[in-house]
């Protein structure tokens, strides 16, 4: 059973290791234009990179569900390597919306691009089980017939 989560569980842990980056990126600004919590505004590079984290921490809790379906319901190393692209996006993200608003886009749409990867593996593995078990039909086999 190990063998078969393996890869979704690292990255699962990468993903939470660039969450806590991003955590500490945020502290750091607040120390650097000594903006106390509650406050979330003041200068432009801090709201960036406030901002910059706030989405990443928004995206993430969809990101692990379609990580994990696609890995469990149509392919462990497929959904692993897009999971790998997405943090990398992600990260792109970040480091681009902190130096500039404008250079946070690309980034965004990749990583949104991969999340609709997921979406689609995850919604044909699924396809595939619930027909596969309650009417035994195996559409992979179809489709590749």
């Amino acid at each position: 059973m190990l063998a078969q989560i393996h890869l979704l569980a690292a990255v699962t842990v990468l993903g939470v290791l660039e969450q806590a980056y991003f955590f500490l990126q945020v502290i750091h600004a607040r120390r650097l234009f000594g903006i106390s919590p509650p406050k979330i505004s003041g200068p432009p590079e801090f709201e960036r990179i406030f901002r910059a984290q706030v989405n990443s921490s928004e995206y993430f809790p969809i990101f692990l569900t379609l990580l994990w379906q696609a890995g469990l319901f149509f392919h462990q190393g497929l959904a692993a390597a897009l999971g790998l692209l997405y943090l990398y996006g992600r990260y792109c993200y970040f480091v681009g919306y902190k130096a500039s608003s404008s250079q946070r886009l690309t980034p965004i749409y990749f990583s949104t691009g991969v999340l609709w990867v997921l979406v689609a593996v995850s919604a044909l593995g699924i396809l595939h089980s619930l027909l596969s078990h309650y009417l035994g039909l195996n559409i992979l086999q179809l489709l590749t017939a």
